[in-house]
Order: C-alpha cells, then structure tokens, then sequence
C-alpha cells in the first residue's frame, strides 16, 4: 500500500468543485472547508438543494424508508419528524437539507448550473467544465485543480425504449406517460385529468404504475389515498421490514443486523462462528427467514398475495423499513384492495387501442395515465464524454471470466442465479470512491456511490476519507493503478457473489459499491484506510452489536486526521 503522495502545491489553496448538493455533495463541501480548502465551489442544476430531496422532487405523503437520524450529519441535529413517530417526512429531508445548505455552505453553492461536459485540461493538470446557467442561458468554461462528483444515481432516468413517451405517441396512447422522478411537478395535472374512482361518469381506467420499488410503492399508496383507481405491474416487489411495533434502538440502530451479514473479511469471533460454520448458517437463515415472514404477517398479507413476490432481504439491497404498519401504507391499501397488483408480469409496450398497455404474457390493461418507476442510469454519462470517462476510470470494464476470488463461508450457499449483466460487468471505482485507473493522481473522487441505509453516517465517514486523499495524506492506498484495479477485481467478485441479482456496474454513480447490510464493516474498513480507530460503537466481544451507532462517534475525525497529520510531520523533521 503507498503510504503518501507528495503533492507539488499545498491543494488548499487551489480551486475544487463538487457537483450536487445531496446529502453527499453537501457533506462533502463542508468537509473540505473545515480542512482548510479555501476555494470549494458546489455546482447544481436544480433550482434548490437537496438533491434527490431538493424541493422540486418531493411529493405529498412521501416518507423515507429510513428511521429518524440516519440521514442526518454530525454537523447539523435533525429535528424530530413533523408526522410524529420515527419516520421523516419529504418535506422534513428538504427543511434539513437547505438549513445545512444556507448555514455551512452560505455563498459556495451555484444552483440552475447545468454540467455540459467535463475533460481534462490539456496541460494534463486540473479539470475543465462546459457549463449553461439555466436562467440566463449564458455558456462558459469553468477551470478547476480538482473535482468531487457527487451527482448520484437517481437523476438520470432510466426509461424503457418500448415504453417511452414516444412509444405512447406512435402507438396512438395520447395520455400521459411520464418518469416517477417527475411525479412531484406533474401532480396537479395528474390529478386533474384523472378523476376519483367514485366519481360519476369518471373514466374508471386506473393509473397504472410501472415498477416495483420503494417509489412505485409511494406513488401508488399517494393514488389510491387521493381516491385514484391505481395498477401495479411489475417484476418483483422490495423486499420491507414491519412488525407491531417499533424495533428497539439496540436492534434497530446498532450492528445487530450487520452481524448477520457477511463481509469480505470476518473481523470478530461471533461473525466468524456465524458465516464460517453449520450451526452460524441455521442461525443465520433462521433469522432472515424469520424477519421476512414477520413482517408479511405484520401487514397481514396472505400466503397467496402477489404482495409476497418480493426480493430476499439477505440477497438484495431493495429492503424498505416499514416500522409499525399503517393503514395508508402501500401494503395495506394493496392488502385492501385499493391498489391492483400484477406481478411477476413486465410491461412491454402500448394496446392497440390507444388505451391500454401489453404485458409479457399477452394480457392487456386499461391505462388512464402510465408512471414509469423504472429506475435510474448513472448520471455521470451526460457529464463526461466517452474519451474522458475512459482516460480517467469511469466505465465499467468486462468482467473476468474465471475470477481468481472465490469466498467458501457457508452463508453465502444457496445464492439466487447470477444477473446477466452482474455476470458481464464490473465496477472500476476504488472503493466506491476513487477510479482505480486514476487512484495516484489525487485530483478526482466520487461520493454517493455506496448504498447504505444509514446513508448520512457513510457518506460523512466518505468525505473525510476524500479529503485526505485529496489533500495528500498518509493512508492506505495501492500503490500502482494495478494494483487499484486487482482490488476492485476482488470487490467486484464479493459483490456478485453477496448480491448476485444487482448489476451493480450499471449505474456505477448510486451502485458503485454495495455496503448496505454490512454498511459498518464499510466504514470500519475507511477508517482503517485513514488509520484511525474503527468500530467506535464500543461494547466487548459479546455486547458490541447491541451498542447504538451514534454519529457523535464521528464528529472528531478532522480533528483525529490532524493530529495524525501533525505527528506525520512533527517525525519527518527529526
């Protein structure tokens, strides 16, 4: 591992741009201004910050999948939900997202910027942005020494060409079609071109929903509240954790869950004993079986529902925390009959009617409007040019056929059938954070690109980890782009054995790693990079995954790489 990078100019004193200003583009930006970087410019193209919780992408009745305090960052408290309970609301991610905004990052941010194209500079130092001010409509060429990109991977629409805007329009389907990621501004049109289902001599065609994840889900459930006849089609439905009432916080908010997932390296003895032998693997299968059926009967759905056509929680990352179950909830309304499910079934295209869609199987369904919960393609393709993203690492590469890393823990027996694509591509970014191919020039990160569901917490422990590296810290690095990439070749082969059904390479800008069940052995692994103290919940060798993970565990990290930094120094003028 290459242990510094001597850098020719102290890069505090040079320019950086982040793009976005999610939660990851935010923490980031403050990040670097406490170390010293004084030139830290944010750009956006929304009219506001928040990212995927900017004001213009929140809709009413949205709620997060995660409990309160896991997406807040040390910096800022998060106020208790507006809604009561555990569960923040759109509204409250976006009152806490420009609270942080106008108080950390007063002047730094440039919204309405939108991000033509980005090279490097022909001296071969330093990046070059095309950039358009969407007020305005005026051009220009911004020049910075370096860039964190932090646009993630839910901005991007991922549209099926078969059931396009334009596919509707040729196959004579003139009502509307459009992406989930526009829900919020095309609402009150939605609503006002469909009526209720009780109204009298309304067209009772239903809105159909496309997809099965947590947006589908919220978007039905706002439907059928508003009093919308609404179908779902989809392949598979998340998989959701529920029960009668809340999960304690020992549970809930600790490692517990992580205990009962495998990483690549097993660092305690009840990890070990649970992923390497027999009885760990009953113990193990016994608890994830026993989550998902708990909370299929939490939601009192029938054994024959379609509902429970999810994905398995231990094999996937589309895992929703539903809490207690409430009676507006997606589930309870599908379980009641408000919102017609059909699944497994694909979408396929538009009726010859004008008024219907075609499923795989022939069937046809009547349509007054069509949501397309599709999903997202990295949003890092319209920002770099082909020539660019392959100079710099961007682009996944072909898969190994014959992978040389194989893990044998018996946990990881039974897995569902690879993906098609998981099984063609790989992910080149160092750690969800670095391009492998450019790991030595420290000029260039990503953040947001690791899942987590306590997401504030990793992509805070990212950032630091990002500004060492950019500011040529001592750490744990490869030492050549090779051997960058031999790691990733590693991670790339964990991944698809741990989740075989995500093709994680591609949308590398939101699944550039998978941490999620494991997100802690994650972070510990970061820290470890910084070498600085990991797994900081505390508790001894049998009470440590019961101890509540707190994000003023991490509110000393500047300090802690400062001291460290110091040190550094203080031993090389001896």
């Amino acid at each position: 591992m290459a242990p510094h990078t001597a850098l020719a100019h102290d890069p505090r004193s040079e320019s950086i741009v982040v793009i976005g200003t999610g939660v990851a583009g935010l923490i980031t930006a403050h990040t670097l201004l406490r170390d010293g970087f004084t030139h830290v410019q944010v750009l956006t193209r929304d009219a506001h910050v928040g990212g995927v919780w900017s004001r213009d992408r929140i809709y009413p009745g949205l709620y997060l999948n995660n409990v309160h305090g896991e997406y807040r960052l040390s910096s800022l408290e998060m106020p208790p939900p507006s809604a009561g309970g555990d569960r923040l609301t759109g509204d409250d991610m976006v009152q806490y997202m420009e609270v942080f905004a106008s108080k950390l990052l007063e002047g730094r941010i440039q919204i309405n910027v939108e991000i033509q194209n980005i090279r490097r500079h022909p001296s071969g130092e330093g990046w070059l942005l095309d950039v358009q001010d969407l007020r305005s409509m005026a051009k220009e060429t911004k020049e910075y020494a370096r860039m964190v990109v932090c646009s993630g991977g839910c901005s991007t629409p991922r549209v099926p060409e078969q059931l396009s805007s334009k596919a509707a329009a040729d196959a004579g389907f003139t009502r509307p079609v459009f992406h989930s990621m526009d829900f919020g501004p095309k609402l009150s049109d939605l609503l006002a071109s469909v009526a209720p289902e009780h109204d009298v001599g309304a067209d009772l065609a239903p809105i159909v929903v496309v997809g099965g994840g947590k947006s589908a889900q919220d978007i039905c459930a706002y439907l059928a509240n508003e009093g919308r006849k609404v179908t779902m089609v989809c392949h598979n439905l998340d998989a959701f954790t529920a029960g009668p009432k809340p999960l304690p916080d020992f549970i809930r908010k600790s490692r517990f869950l992580s205990l009962f997932s495998p990483h690549t390296h097993l660092r305690t003895v009840l990890e070990r004993f649970l992923h390497t032998t027999w009885l760990g693997k009953r113990i193990v299968d016994f608890m994830w079986h026993g989550l998902a059926e708990s909370s299929f009967q939490a939601m009192n759905i029938p054994k024959d529902s379609p509902l429970r056509n999810s994905v398995l929680p231990y094999w996937h990352t589309r895992v929703n925390d539903e809490g207690v179950p409430r009676p507006n909830s997606f589930h309870a309304l599908a379980v009641a009959g408000k919102i017609e499910v059909h699944t497994p079934a694909h979408a396929v295209g538009y009726g010859e009617d004008g008024k219907s869609i075609m499923l795989d199987d022939g069937r046809t369904l009547p349509a007054s409007a069509v949501v397309l919960a599709t999903g997202y393609q990295s949003s890092w393709s319209p920002l770099f040019d082909e020539k660019t993203a392959e100079e710099l690492g961007l682009n996944p590469h072909r898969a190994e056929a014959t992978s040389t890393y194989h893990w044998t823990y018996p946990t990881l027996a039974d897995a569902p059938p690879l993906h098609p694509d998981a099984e063609k591509w790989s992910s080149s970014i160092y750690r969800g954070l670095v391009p492998a191919k450019n790991i030595l020039r420290r000029d260039f990160a990503v953040n947001g690109a690791c899942v987590s569901p306590n997401n504030g917490y990793t992509v805070e422990v990212a950032s630091h980890w990002i500004s060492s590296y950019l500011l040529g810290d001592e750490m744990r690095l490869p030492k050549t782009p090779e051997a960058a990439f031999a790691e990733t070749e590693r991670e790339a082969a964990w991944l698809k054995q741990r989740y075989p059904e995500i093709p994680t390479a591609l949308n590398a800008s939101l699944t550039g790693d998978l941490a999620f069940w494991t997100w802690p052995q994650h972070v510990d692994d970061l820290l470890d990079d910084l070498g600085l103290p990991n797994m900081r919940s505390g508790g001894n060798g049998l009470t440590w995954p019961f101890k509540v993970v707190d994000l003023k565990e991490i509110q000393s990290l500047k300090e802690e790489r400062d001291a460290k930094r110091a040190r550094k120094q203080n031993l090389s003028r001896r």
